[in-house]
């Protein structure tokens, strides 16, 4: 028998019970029965559906659809009145939704901004507003016949149906121009005109438009940075846009088309 008194104190090593050791067996067997049909499942859904495929394809085409979700949740908070965790969890919930269950058409994303060049935009468009403001203003008092007004028909190298549109809410903020109708495929805009009754103006409207296209493709399009988006032309429903160059277009190409009240 053993001098030391620490080592006579040990009794038998346990032993496991039955009901014990099945009920240990049982847990690894349901833990890796559950872990297995768990990585299935999410395989399986990886492979049929993509929850994040509305985000885009390109950085610019996820950074577009992010914005839409960011602002939802800004609207959202705004509508409850008060910042919260809750709010903010909700309004980014109800954003998802609205994003993923109800998808506005894809609208491509190409070239890149330029805040200065945009900052000197926002400046010429109040300029022309206060302008065109003033003219029209004297167009209905002065004494005389109303002035001819009409239809002109101009032509724009405008590659993206984004700054497209852009384009179009410049020429209809500012007094005197309203866009009648847009020739997608063609790049053709018809605009209502208040005032052609000479030649001279006809001419500043082509000149003014010139201008417009200049600035927004050095904002929106230079060439340089310009690159198409996998969406490009995903709307036309019979052929592509006609290819668009930067030349100026010629007299021919600007036929004008009047029509006098």
């Amino acid at each position: 028998m053993s001098a030391d008194p620490d080592f006579d104190d040990i009794g038998p090593a346990p032993t496991k019970g039955p009901i014990r050791g099945w009920l240990q067996h049982v847990w690894r067997v349901g833990f890796i029965t559950m872990a297995w049909n768990l990585t299935r499942s999410i395989v399986w859904v990886r492979t049929r559906y993509r929850p994040l495929a509305w985000l885009g394809s390109d950085s610019r085409e996820i950074a577009v659809r992010l914005w839409v979700l960011g602002w939802l949740t800004f609207v959202w908070v705004l509508l409850w009145g008060t910042i919260s965790w809750a709010n903010i969890l909700g309004g980014i919930a109800v954003g998802l939704g609205v994003v993923y269950l109800l998808p506005l058409p894809r609208v491509p994303v190409e070239g890149r901004v330029h805040p200065a060049t945009v900052a000197v935009l926002l400046l010429t468009l109040i300029r022309d507003f206060v302008i065109s403001s003033a003219q029209v203003a004297y167009l209905a008092v002065r004494p005389g016949r109303p002035p001819l007004s009409a239809v002109l028909r101009t032509r724009l190298a405008i590659k993206s149906d984004m700054v497209l549109t852009l384009v179009v809410d410049y020429i209809n903020l500012v007094p005197g121009t309203m866009v009648v109708e847009i020739d997608h495929r063609r790049r053709l805009l018809y605009v209502h005109v208040i005032d052609v009754g000479t030649e001279k103006k006809v001419k500043a409207f082509y000149a003014e438009m010139a201008r417009v296209e200049r600035m927004f493709i050095r904002a929106f399009e230079r060439d340089s940075e310009w690159h198409r988006s996998p969406y490009h032309g995903i709307d036309d429903d019979v052929a592509p846009p006609a290819r668009v160059h930067r030349a100026p277009a010629t007299e021919p190409d600007r036929t004008r088309e009047r029509t006098t009240r």
